[in-house]
């Protein structure tokens, strides 16, 4: 299996980039806070598809244990080298989960098999992080 996407420059610090699935996204840079491009910037969508990698596995995973929370959000935070390249060194990974009677010790696996089995983007980051998680739970 493998991806492609392409990448095409528009105009400025612009970069319209596709992916799989068919859909276009935009990449750069924008001094402009009304720039109708409204680029994401490219090592944040890095931290955005960590979370995103994650956050399917947790939800999979959950379903199939039956187990359920009311929501669930992941804080990623990324630190820069000062130097150039400039590339995370630490990334600190939180999974928040809100509900009523959530079933920790389920949530808890689920989180700990995505960390540790299944997310290919967490691998990733260990490459070149050193990647750091904690789990909190907000019951209602």
């Amino acid at each position: 299996m493998s991806h492609k996407v392409t990448t095409v420059w528009k105009e400025n610090m612009i970069f319209e980039s596709d992916n799989p699935n068919g859909y276009t996204f935009n990449l750069g840079q924008s001094e402009n806070s009304n720039d109708p491009y409204k680029p994401l910037g490219p090592k944040a969508v890095m931290l955005s598809s960590l979370a995103a990698c994650s956050g399917l596995d947790v939800v999979s995973i959950t379903e199939k244990m039956k187990t359920e929370f009311a929501n669930f959000k992941i804080e990623v935070q990324g630190e820069l080298t000062g130097e150039h390249p400039k590339t995370y060194h630490t990334v600190n990974v939180d999974y928040h989960f809100y509900g009523k009677d959530l079933e920790e010790e389920k949530i808890t696996k689920a989180v700990n098999l995505s960390v540790e089995k299944y997310c290919g983007v967490m691998e990733m980051f260990r490459q070149f992080a050193n990647v750091e998680t904690q789990i909190h739970f907000h019951n209602a």
